[in-house]
């Protein structure tokens, strides 16, 4: 539940702000002028925010769209990914978000034009080409969409941009919205695993692997496409029967027709953000694991990293074509 609501003065009358406001009529609403002043002062406690984190309604003036890293793609020539939103409502030990940000609290920038018209002139820049363009790499794409309504807001571009695509990626099982319209064809809905054991722990406030199976499933029967992304890849004693378990779970139970895409990853995060982590939850056992640093990157020691990818790699395309396969690493495309 929001309690507190800032809010740029720019945008205090916009008609987004209004709305999302009413979804609200008890939060507090306090006005600031950039909202970097609450979210990028100092000495904040993210540990502590995210027991009860505030939202806050702002207006991003520029850099709409960042060019994706080379390794991250699901097939075409660009790579687009895009933040309407900054932090999560989940609480995940792996992600680099609680790393990189002073603050817990949700930045949610309200002029979806803006990144509308920057996607536009994208598409139209490379003729053509297919552009990718990827939601939920700062926050997750679907958790908060009745608050936000981003999927409604947003979909409808994409019929417009037929060479162009917006993947939607997400750990909830916030559907409601996409239910509700017709699937658009170049949209891939796409779903975040980790195994259910080392999910319990690292995982806290995502729906269970069943109820998140339960909405692809009701996506797929309306004719969504889907993406799986197991990303990052989670170590621990015994990790091959457990990826194992969990390939088999997921993509029996899934139709290949529906399957878009799906992607394999490690655990990488740069050396500062994983340090800011470790200070926040110094009794965590996960940061304990079997990490090196190499060229300002933590991830697994490179010849497990090497063996995990390998391993799932193997099992994942005993249930998909090698087409529908785009692992993170060039070494197992």
């Amino acid at each position: 539940m929001i309690n507190t609501i800032y809010i740029e003065q720019e945008i205090v009358d916009h008609p987004r702000t209004l709305e999302i406001c009413a979804r609200f009529p008890d939060a507090t609403l306090i006005s600031c002028g950039h909202y970097g002043e609450i979210f990028n002062r100092k000495a904040q406690n993210f540990r502590l925010q995210k027991e009860n984190p505030a939202m806050i309604l702002a207006k991003k003036h520029n850099h709409f769209l960042h060019q994706a890293p080379p390794e991250y793609g699901i097939g075409g020539e660009y790579h687009y990914y895009f933040s309407h939103m900054l932090n999560c409502i989940y609480d995940c030990r792996y992600c680099f978000l609680q790393g990189m940000y002073r603050s817990a609290n949700y930045v949610i920038f309200v002029n979806y034009e803006d990144f509308q018209a920057a996607m536009q002139e994208k598409s139209k820049e490379h003729g053509d080409k297919t552009v990718n363009f990827y939601s939920g790499y700062d926050c997750d794409s679907l958790a908060l969409d009745p608050v936000t309504r981003f999927t409604a807001e947003f979909l409808p571009l994409f019929k417009t941009l037929p060479n162009s695509w917006l993947e939607l990626r997400t750990k909830s099982t916030q559907i409601r919205g996409l239910l509700k319209m017709e699937p658009v064809p170049n949209c891939v809905v796409a779903f975040s695993f980790i195994p259910a054991e080392p999910g319990r722990d690292l995982e806290q406030g995502v729906p269970q692997l069943e109820r998140r199976l339960e909405a692809m499933l009701k996506l797929c029967n309306r004719g969504w496409k889907l993406g799986l992304r197991f990303d990052p890849l989670i170590y621990q004693p015994g990790f091959k029967k457990l990826y194992q378990e969990l390939f088999e779970t997921i993509f029996s139970q899934l139709p290949l027709a529906a399957i878009h895409s799906v992607s394999l990853g490690v655990f990488r995060m740069p050396d500062k953000f994983f340090r800011n982590i470790v200070r926040l939850y110094p009794d965590e056992k996960f940061y304990a694991g079997p990490f090196s640093s190499q060229h300002g990157m933590t991830s697994y020691q490179r010849d497990l990293e090497q063996d995990m990818m390998s391993v799932c790699a193997t099992q994942i395309l005993e249930y998909i074509p090698k087409s529908k396969f785009f692992p993170c690493d060039d070494a197992y495309r």
